[in-house]
C-alpha cells in the first residue's frame, strides 16, 4: 500500500464530502428538524443532476442549469409532503412513491440511463479536473467550500425568521404548534421542499463533478446522508451548540466520511462492500444513544423517607 497515493486521493475526497454536505444539511433538515424520515431523497439526488446536465447540454449556463435542478428538487419534495399532509400517507410510505416514481422522471428527463457532459466543451461550474493546478477562483473545493457557507448562512437567517421559528416548532412538537395556530401541514411541505431542492442542488454539483448523470447516481443516498449527520454530530455534537455551526459539523461530518470511505479502499476492501459498510456505520451510530441510555445510563435515586 502505497501511503503516496492516499494523499493524492484526499483532495478528491474532501471536494466529494463538500459536494454531498450540502444533501446532508438536506437530509439533516427533515431527519433532525421535521423528524421525518424522508426517502424522497434517493430520486431527488438524481433528479437535480439529470436536469442539469440536459439544461447545459442544451446551451443553457449554469447557472439557469443550477436552477432548475433546485427548483425540480423542490417540487418532488413538494409532491411528497402532498401525499403526506392531502392524502393522509405516513412520511416514509409517501417518500418512497415519491421516489419510485422519480426513476421514471428522471429516465424521460435524460432520454436514457446516463448523460456525460464533457469538460472541455461546456463551462462546467466544478470538475474533478479542477482540484489542482487551477486558480483559487476555479477550484473546485473552494467553490463548494463556499457554497456550503452560503447554504449554511441563508439557512441561519431562515430559521431565525418567524416562519423558520414556526417550521421548527412543527417538527418538535406539532400538537403543541397547531394549538399556537402554526399551520402545520405547511410548514411540512415548506420542510420537505427545502430539504429536497438542497439534495438537487448537490445533485447538480456532484454530475458536474463527475461529468456525467446516471439514474442509478441516487441510489442509497440517504444512507450517505444519515450517515454524514450522524458523524457530524456525533463528533462535535459537544463543539457546536449555535444552529448555524450544527449545520457546519453536518458538512464536516460529510467530508470525514469520505475521507473514512478513502482509506477503506486504499486499504484494499473490496468496493462492493462499501454500501454494507456506510449501512452498519449508520447502523451503530444510531444505536449508541439507545446503548447509553440501556446499559450505561446511572439509575435514578427515588426520593423520599422510608420511615415517614
Amino acid at each position: 500500500m502505497n501511503i503516496i497515493s492516499l494523499v493524492n486521493a484526499l483532495p478528491g475526497a474532501v471536494a466529494q464530502g463538500l459536494i454531498w454536505g450540502i444533501m446532508a444539511i438536506g437530509v439533516y433538515i427533515t431527519f433532525r428538524i421535521l423528524d421525518i424520515a424522508d426517502l424522497t431523497v434517493d430520486g431527488s439526488m438524481c433528479v437535480g443532476g439529470a436536469a442539469c446536465i440536459m439544461m447545459m447540454l442544451n446551451g443553457h449556463s449554469v447557472w439557469a442549469a443550477l436552477l432548475v435542478a433546485v427548483l425540480a428538487g423542490a417540487l418532488a419534495g413538494f409532491v411528497t409532503g402532498i401525499f403526506h399532509t392531502m392524502m393522509g400517507i405516513p412520511p416514509i410510505l409517501a417518500g418512497i412513491l415519491t421516489q419510485l416514481a422519480l426513476w421514471s422522471v428522471n429516465l424521460k428527463i435524460m432520454g436514457k440511463a446516463n448523460q456525460a457532459i464533457n469538460v472541455d466543451k461546456y463551462d462546467l461550474l466544478v470538475s474533478l479536473r479542477y482540484i489542482k493546478g487551477v486558480s483559487i477562483t476555479k477550484n473546485t473545493i473552494f467553490l463548494v467550500a463556499v457554497g456550503n457557507i452560503l447554504v449554511i448562512l441563508v439557512l441561519y437567517w431562515f430559521f431565525g425568521t418567524e416562519l423558520g421559528c414556526a417550521l421548527r416548532a412543527t417538527g418538535c412538537n406539532g400538537n403543541m404548534a397547531r394549538a399556537q395556530g402554526i399551520n402545520t401541514n405547511f410548514n411540512k411541505v415548506l420542510g420537505l421542499m427545502i430539504s429536497n431542492a438542497l439534495v438537487a442542488l448537490s445533485s447538480a454539483l456532484l454530475a458536474q463533478y463527475q461529468g456525467f448523470a446516471d439514474i442509478n447516481m441516487g441510489r442509497g443516498a440517504i444512507v450517505i446522508g444519515l450517515a454524514a449527520v450522524i458523524i457530524g454530530e456525533a463528533i462535535f455534537g459537544r463543539i457546536f451548540r449555535n444552529f448555524g455551526f450544527k449545520l457546519l459539523g453536518i458538512a464536516l461530518g460529510s467530508v470525514i466520511y469520505y475521507f473514512v470511505l478513502q482509506i477503506v479502499i486504499w486499504l484494499g476492501v473490496d468496493t462492493d462492500l462499501l454500501k454494507m459498510f456506510s449501512a452498519i456505520v449508520v447502523a451503530i451510530f444510531l444505536a449508541i444513544p439507545y446503548w447509553k441510555s440501556k446499559y450505561f445510563a446511572k439509575p435514578v435515586k427515588r426520593g423520599g423517607n422510608a420511615d415517614a
